[in-house]
Order: structure tokens, then C-alpha cells, then sequence
């Protein structure tokens, strides 16, 4: 057997300064099923995803949360991986910018760089933007923000080395405009970054840090740190082994086959990745895909920070993992933003999955069941009214393999769910109800059945990359197996048995009711919190000595439960760092005591005991008055028990 055929795709590296959401999902979603197509098609397929550890942001948030960079991206690389998971994502290796040989790649390919006269070190001097780890020029910025995502930017300046991207410029410009290697699609992002950033003159491009720490270090200049974006696009050739021990599929599957992405960074994979690339003398990737954005009401990009979030994982718990792969992938016209509201995938839902691809299945199989027990028989009437539905499937396969590999999966599942439509018409056309009447007509009846069986079958084979979860349980209720249900197997017509049997299965996709729904997810909605309106008047002044005598710890919720024969007491056993202690607080009314068992609060320590409903409390919880009631006073799990508060 000949060895396969190696392809490459990757996800960009997420960057894990918050919790994966649906905006991530949209690109994880696409390359697997790129990649679960082409490994249909007979492909040694390497998928790669992975995430982006390094930089300032990381730094902040973990500070603001009083832990390690390290543990912070540790915490939030698990529930990326989770919600991989979740969604049937099947990559076949993760990266992590803070893994030990990608490390080595980094340094490694920067000495090299340097030593080649690529790098040289001299002053950065212009403006910054934290959040998205860019540098920018004056004349980049958009009202006096960052183009990308329209934040405040700070002057910066810094000893730094520059990589020489300006050298790379009119090569770059002849690698966009290749019509024959068509290299970033789609053509709008291939004017935008001539416009934007080649014709008013390519600048070097700032590549190490000194403001900052977390990120990795410069093995001939130890105080410098590699600039994020470096550091980042390397992961695409540290996780195949260049220039590192621990892997070795450099050779294999080098260049990649398509990098994917979201359109803000693509001007990072499009100019700067292949002069990096260019000044290594590698091969550069095939292609580079920069889809739109996940956008709501006001036309905004999905952002943690506009508190816009939908939670992927109440999606597929409700509706189900394919329902949002497929409508993902179904409603983002490659090149488009994609406007984004539950309302819109509820419709969608019920019009392709409930009302078209579900209906004809169920329907169909019922048929079966109903008419031949769920047996066809052999001797069958095919006719030209067969033609057209037949015809239409024998030309889908190349239309959707041509779609999908081209990121324009709207168009591929268009054209299936066309065909989808033509077999649903064919049953109206057909009418099989009459035909079981006619004991003559049972051969025509048959035919009719087996075409319909056969045209779910070719779909859902098509459809598998998208609905993985789904296709499975079609191919067991048509009676379809794995000798049937290749890829190209969806070229073929007739190839299920002559008399094959059905099973009748669960609704693969129950009809949403609407606003019943929408209602539901609002009250699921965690609820934004109000400022109080009615504060307490402050108090007069004391002197410092009599706040100085208390004593704030931090404490860890060991036990809590409500106290018999009070609505409105607490009691709670608590570590103060030096031993157990015992305190009632009267917040029942506001928290479950399984809502507070493991947290770590405030508290006054050095209060006298006293007496509370006949147990004894030896200090005081703080809390804040929130609304009408009171919120307790909450530190992160890194927080040691018995820590000052000060």
C-alpha cells in the first residue's frame, strides 16, 4: 500500500488571557472538519491547535489575580482542552508556547536570525497596544487607537531588537499578488495588506521586550524576552521538531497546507510569518485563510471584554454538539462577519436539521418500516423520474470537497442542503402513501424508498466532517455501513444492499420552540449586576490606632451550614492559617452553604468571642452591601490562608 499523502493544518494558538467562547469555536470548528475531510479522503492528516502563553497581558491578569502566569495559563488550558473535547475536535497535537522544545525552537531560530544579520539591537520607540501585544506606527492608528481593536495605545520606548522586516517587502508584495499560489484568501485581506501596510513602506519590526518578564528569554541577551508574535508563530514548526529533539515530523508535513485564522491576525501569518520564514530559507506555508468575525447587534467582535459571550457549552448541552458545528459553519460566508444572535441558530435549526435533513430521514425510514416492515425488496421499478435527484448527487462531491477545503463551508452545506430539498420534493412528487395502495406498484414503491435511503446516504457522508456525532446514528437507522460510507463512496449511487433493512432511531433533531427557548437561555443568563443606589453615609473620622488593632486574615471555608432556627445564620468552620476556628455570619439569606464551602474570604480575627442562637463566634466575615442584600468579600484560591489584609 502507498505510503499516504501528508496534509498540515493549523488553528492559530489561542491566546488564554480568559475562557474559550463561541468566537474561538468558529475557527477550531473549521479546521477540523477540513481535517476530518481530508482524512476521509485518504490523507495522513496532521491538525494542530494549541495556545499562545506568553506576554504582558498574561503577566497582568495573573498579577491581578495573585498567582503565577504559569498557573493562570495552566487553568485556562484545561477548559480550552474541555471545550475541545465537548465539540469533537479532533487535533492531533496541542502546543504550548510555554512547552520546553518550543522554547528551544524560539531561541534557537532568534540566535540564528541574529547571527545572520537579520536581527540587530537599537531603540523602539512609538506606540503600544497591550491587549492585542502590537506594536504600531503614528499613521497605523485609527482616531489615535489601535486599528485592530480600537483600544488605547501607550508610548513605548525600550531597548529591542528588530527583526529586518523591511528587507522583505517587494518579495512579499510578489507573493500576494501570485494569482498561481494565491496564497491568502480572501483577496480583500491581500489588498488590505498591500494598502494598509507594504505601499506605505514596511517597517523593521521590534522582536524583544524589556518592560516585562513573562515570556522567553533571549539566550545572548538574558534581560530581553522574544517578542510575543515570534514566539507565537513559531509553534507552527517547533510542534513538527524544527530545531528541537522532541519531535521529528519536520520533513513530513512541512510546509503547511493551510494556516486558518480570524482576519486581525492575519497581517501577522501574511507578512510577518514568511519573512521569518524567508530569512530562515524554509519553505513558506500553501496558503493562509483569514475569515470575519463572530459579530452581535452593534456589528462588534465577539469580546470577554464587551461581556457579549455566548457559553459554548450550554449550547451543546441543549441543542446539541452538531447543531453548533453545523450552524457555525453553515451561516459564515467566508470573507463576511457573521452577525450572531440565538434566535438566528434556533431558526436555522429548525429549518435545515428539524425540517429538512431530520424530517427526511424520519419520514423515510418510517416508510420502510411502515410498508416492508423495514425490509426492502429485491425486485425494484427504477424509472426517469428518478434522473434528476440521482443526478444532483452524482455532482455534489466535488462541489462540497472543493468548498470546504477553500474554508467556504456556507457554500458546501448550501449545496447539500439543495440536495437535501430536492429529496425531500421527490417524496411529494412520488407520493409513496398511493403507491402502497397499489399491490402492482410495490416494486415502484421499493425503488422510490431505496432511492431516498441511498440520497441520505450520499449526503450524510458529506456531512460527516461537519456533524460527526450525527452522521453515525443516520447510517445506522438507513442500514448503511462502513463499507458503503467512504468519502467517495457519496460518488456512487446504489451501494447500499438491494435489500437493505432500517431501524427506526431517536428524532435526531427535536423542533425548537423559539421563544420558549430564548426565554429560557435569558433566565440562564448569569444577571448584571447593579450598583447599589442607597449607600450608608460615611462615618466620622477615627484615628488609626483604632483600625490598626484589628486583626484581617484572609480564611479558607472549611464547613458551612445554616444554623437551626435562624433564616438568617450561617455557621462556619474556617482556616485561619494557624489552626480551625468557628464563626457565624448572618448572610443565609444571600448564599447556599455549598456556594461558599472551599472559598477564601475576609475576616476579622481578633474580635471577642460571643454568643449567636447558642454557638460561639470567634470573629467576623466581611461582607459588602450589594443591592439588597450583602455580597462576601472573596479572594483567589492562591491566596494563603492566614494572609494579612492590610
Amino acid at each position: 500500500m502507498a505510503d499516504k499523502k501528508p496534509f498540515y493544518i493549523t488553528t492559530p494558538i489561542y491566546y488564554p488571557s480568559g475562557n474559550p467562547h463561541i468566537g474561538h469555536c468558529y475557527t477550531t470548528i473549521a479546521c477540523d472538519c477540513v481535517a476530518r475531510m481530508k482524512r476521509m479522503q485518504g490523507y495522513d492528516v496532521m491538525f494542530l491547535t494549541g495556545t499562545d502563553e506568553h506576554g504582558q497581558k498574561i503577566e497582568k491578569k495573573a498579577q491581578e489575580e495573585g498567582t503565577t502566569p504559569k498557573a493562570y495559563v495552566d487553568a485556562i488550558v484545561e477548559n480550552f482542552k474541555k471545550l475541545w473535547a465537548r465539540l469533537g475536535i479532533s487535533y492531533d497535537r496541542y502546543v504550548r508556547t510555554t512547552d520546553d522544545y518550543h522554547i528551544k525552537t524560539v531561541q534557537n531560530i532568534f540566535e540564528k536570525l541574529y547571527k545572520d544579520g537579520w536581527i540587530y539591537k537599537s531603540e523602539y520607540k512609538g506606540k503600544y497596544c497591550t491587549p492585542c501585544e502590537s506594536f504600531w506606527t503614528e499613521s497605523q492608528l485609527v482616531d489615535g487607537k489601535c486599528p485592530d481593536c480600537g483600544r488605547d495605545v501607550t508610548d513605548a520606548s525600550e531597548e529591542a531588537y528588530f527583526f529586518k522586516l523591511s528587507h522583505f517587502a517587494p518579495k512579499l508584495k510578489e507573493l500576494l499578488l501570485d494569482e498561481e499560489k494565491n496564497f491568502l484568501n480572501p483577496k480583500s485581506r491581500v489588498n488590505e495588506m498591500i494598502h494598509n501596510f507594504i505601499d506605505p513602506g514596511l517597517q523593521d519590526l521590534c522582536v524583544s521586550r524589556t518592560s516585562f518578564t513573562w515570556g522567553i528569554p533571549v539566550t545572548f541577551d538574558e534581560k530581553h524576552i522574544v517578542y510575543v508574535w515570534i514566539d507565537a508563530l513559531t509553534n507552527y514548526i517547533s510542534a513538527m521538531g524544527f530545531m528541537n529533539d522532541t519531535y521529528n515530523d519536520y520533513e513530513k508535513y512541512w510546509p503547511a497546507d493551510m494556516h486558518v485564522m480570524a482576519k486581525e491576525i492575519v497581517r501577522f501569518h501574511s507578512l510577518i510569518w514568511p519573512s521569518i520564514l524567508m530569512a530562515l530559507g524554509e519553505p513558506l506555508p500553501k496558503k493562509v485563510y483569514g475569515h470575519g468575525w463572530i459579530t452581535f447587534g452593534d456589528g462588534g467582535k465577539m469580546s470577554k471584554s464587551k461581556g457579549n459571550v455566548i457559553d459554548p457549552f450550554v449550547l451543546c448541552d441543549r441543542y446539541g454538539v452538531d447543531a453548533l458545528r453545523f450552524h457555525l459553519l453553515r451561516e459564515m460566508v467566508f470573507g463576511s462577519d457573521m452577525p450572531y444572535s440565538n434566535e438566528m441558530m434556533f431558526n436555522r435549526y429548525n429549518a435545515d436539521l428539524a425540517n429538512d435533513l431530520g424530517n427526511l430521514v424520519s419520514r423515510t425510514v418510517a416508510m420502510a418500516i411502515k410498508y416492508f416492515d423495514g425490509t426492502l425488496p429485491v425486485d425494484k421499478e427504477f424509472t426517469d423520474a428518478d434522473n434528476d435527484l440521482v443526478s444532483q448527487l452524482d455532482a455534489l462531491q466535488p462541489v462540497v470537497a472543493e468548498a470546504f477545503e477553500t474554508c467556504r463551508f456556507s457554500d458546501g452545506l448550501e449545496a447539500i442542503f439543495r440536495v437535501v430539498a430536492r429529496a425531500n420534493k421527490y417524496i411529494d412528487e412520488n407520493e409513496p402513501w398511493k403507491l402502497a395502495k397499489d399491490e402492482t406498484a410495490k416494486p415502484r414503491l421499493a425503488a422510490v424508498l431505496y432511492n431516498l435511503l441511498d440520497a441520505v446516504r450520499r449526503v450524510s457522508i458529506l456531512l460527516t466532517p461537519v456533524m460527526p456525532h450525527t452522521a453515525p446514528q443516520i447510517f445506522e437507522q438507513i442500514g448503511a455501513t462502513e463499507e458503503n460510507t467512504g468519502w467517495y463512496d457519496s460518488e456512487k449511487k446504489y451501494l447500499l444492499p438491494a435489500d437493505v433493512t432500517v431501524k427506526k432511531g431517536p428524532v435526531l433533531f427535536p423542533r425548537i420552540d423559539v421563544e420558549k427557548e430564548l426565554a429560557e437561555l435569558e433566565a440562564l443568563a448569569p444577571k448584571k449586576e447593579e450598583a447599589p443606589s442607597d449607600l450608608e453615609p460615611l462615618k466620622e473620622l477615627t484615628k488609626y490606632d483604632n483600625f490598626a488593632a484589628l486583626d484581617l486574615r484572609a480564611v479558607k471555608v472549611l464547613e458551612c451550614e445554616n444554623v437551626p432556627k435562624s433564616d438568617k445564620l450561617l455557621k462556619f468552620k474556617v482556616d485561619d492559617g494557624f489552626g480551625e476556628r468557628q464563626v457565624l455570619s448572618g448572610i443565609a439569606k444571600y448564599y447556599k452553604p455549598e456556594e461558599l464551602i472551599g472559598k477564601t474570604l475576609a475576616m476579622i480575627v481578633n474580635l471577642e468571642p460571643r454568643k449567636m442562637m447558642g454557638f460561639e463566634s470567634n470573629g467576623m466575615i466581611l461582607s459588602v452591601k450589594f443591592g439588597d442584600g450583602y455580597r462576601v468579600v472573596e479572594f483567589p484560591d492562591s491566596v494563603k490562608p492566614g494572609s494579612d489584609i492590610s
